[in-house]
């Protein structure tokens, strides 16, 4: 069944509806609201059920809206942008974008979801994504350069996250290369790039962002490793429109400073936030795996490997996974 959103906006001001005014509200029958209930409760949105009272959201929702995020961003941001969009209930934000390509002229077209249905992160795996919690954003941006000099882009954009999240105080966040952000140690972002476009250039990218705000019960259930929300972090609520503003600035101002100067701008900041610099790590690709230490990135963005032999190795990403070799003896 499809989702309502006015069924969540008339819930999302914390306070009990009995089946009947929400009907009232709707132009629908109880039975009906019963069905849009459960579909909400199905995407992630934890409500209350009480005999005698009704429904009730168990947490307020604040949801996404296209003019607070415009107002909360300095007028450079918004100038950069020819499009934003902010959907309730799409398969993926990277595959709405990748349908719609830039016309000549045009450049930052951005969009936001509420849900995903679809979404999905590196190396074919799906990213959980419940209804009105988290952030995913999507922002589609031609590059000057050519897909061979965007080997680095992923770094860029983790570092403009990490810098965004700072600003909002958030503490202990690290980088796991090539696109996920930790928090504490735990996933609490992941990057998905598509890349459209010449060797040489130009090119266009659609760049993906799933960033975990709030914990649910449907996202503890649903997710298969350790992860992160910064609502629990920081002992606080986040006003996700603020904060939606903030990011979608960030990656605006990254692609922009990429764009004109590649990783080299970003490259010793994201060293600094490294989370597994100077630590003995396995990389697995679908043919072998390879262990050594961490020893920072290069020009390129390749991640670079001291091996046991003495010998230096340059990985660029692609198919591989990154683990700690502590994280992996501590699962077996």
């Amino acid at each position: 069944m499809a989702l309502s959103r006015p069924l969540l906006e008339l819930l999302s001001d914390g306070h009990f509806y009995s089946g009947n005014q929400l009907g009232e509200r709707l132009g629908c029958s109880r039975a009906a609201v019963w069905k849009m209930i459960q579909a909400l409760e199905s995407a992630g949105i934890d409500i209350f059920h009480v005999r005698g009272k009704g429904y009730r959201l168990a947490r307020a929702v604040e949801l996404l809206n296209t003019e607070r995020i415009l107002n909360g961003m300095p007028e450079g941001g918004r100038q950069s942008l020819s499009v934003l969009d902010v959907l309730f209930d799409v398969d993926s934000t990277n595959t709405y974008l990748v349908e719609r390509p830039l016309r000549m002229g045009e450049n930052g077209h951005a969009c936001f979801a509420e849900f995903q249905r679809l979404g999905r992160g590196r190396r074919g795996r799906h990213w959980v994504s419940p209804l009105g919690g988290n952030l995913y954003l999507s922002l589609r941006w031609r590059f000057s350069r050519g897909v061979a000099e965007l080997g680095g882009l992923s770094l860029a954009i983790g570092v403009a996250l990490v810098r965004a999240l700072r600003d909002e105080s958030v503490e202990g966040l690290g980088l796991k290369w090539p696109n996920d952000i930790l928090l504490h140690g735990r996933k609490l972002a992941g990057i998905l790039l598509e890349i459209s476009g010449e060797t040489t250039g130009p090119c266009e990218v659609v760049i993906g962002v799933g960033l975990n705000v709030r914990a649910t019960e449907f996202a503890h259930e649903a997710i298969d490793q350790p992860w992160a929300d910064l609502e629990s972090s920081l002992g606080r609520r986040i006003g996700r429109n603020g904060l939606a503003a903030q990011i979608l600035t960030g990656l605006i101002a990254a692609a922009r400073q990429y764009d004109i100067d590649g990783l080299d701008s970003f490259r010793d900041e994201w060293m600094a936030a490294d989370a597994f610099s100077g630590r003995e790590v396995v990389l697995q690709t679908p043919s072998a795996e390879t262990s050594g230490v961490v020893q920072g990135v290069d020009e390129n963005g390749a991640l670079i490997l001291s091996l046991k032999s003495g010998a230096r190795q340059h990985f660029y990403s692609g198919e591989i996974s990154l683990r700690a070799v502590s994280d992996r003896l501590a699962n077996v």
